[in-house]
């Protein structure tokens, strides 16, 4: 099984950008689509971006579009989320996933479908 572990998260101002990453070791890599997920204090995690094996499909909630890019390097078993214009509201815990392999990638926004969780990294954002 794989393992995961996210960086990068912080404490920045409205407006600012961060760039997260995580790290993958164990399982190949390369057979898993992935994604990212947040979680605010009182609330469910929710889906943000996710991308497949190659990095040829990404998607992403309403909320992350045209502020925030997924992407991963599969030679070096990394995926990075670039977050830009960053508002309060992006105040969460952020979390790396690996999507169930043997399923189609087509239920990407549903966190049931994901088999292996990082430990999460802090992103504050004040105003």
């Amino acid at each position: 099984q794989v393992q995961l572990v996210e960086s990068g998260g912080g404490l920045v101002q409205s407006g600012d950008s961060l760039r997260l990453s995580c790290a993958a070791s164990g399982r190949t890599f390369t057979i898993y689509a992935m994604g990212w997920f947040r979680q605010a204090p009182g609330k469910e995690r929710e889906f943000v971006a996710a991308i497949s094996w190659n990095g040829a499909d990404k998607y992403y909630a309403d909320s992350a579009k045209g502020r925030f890019t997924i992407s991963r390097e599969n030679g070096k078993n990394t995926m990075d989320l670039q977050m830009t214009g960053l508002r309060p509201e992006d105040t969460a815990v952020y979390y790396c996933a690996t999507y169930l392999p043997t399923y189609p990638f087509d239920r990407y926004s549903d966190y049931a479908m994901y088999e292996t969780w990082g430990l999460g990294t802090r992103v504050t954002v004040y105003s």
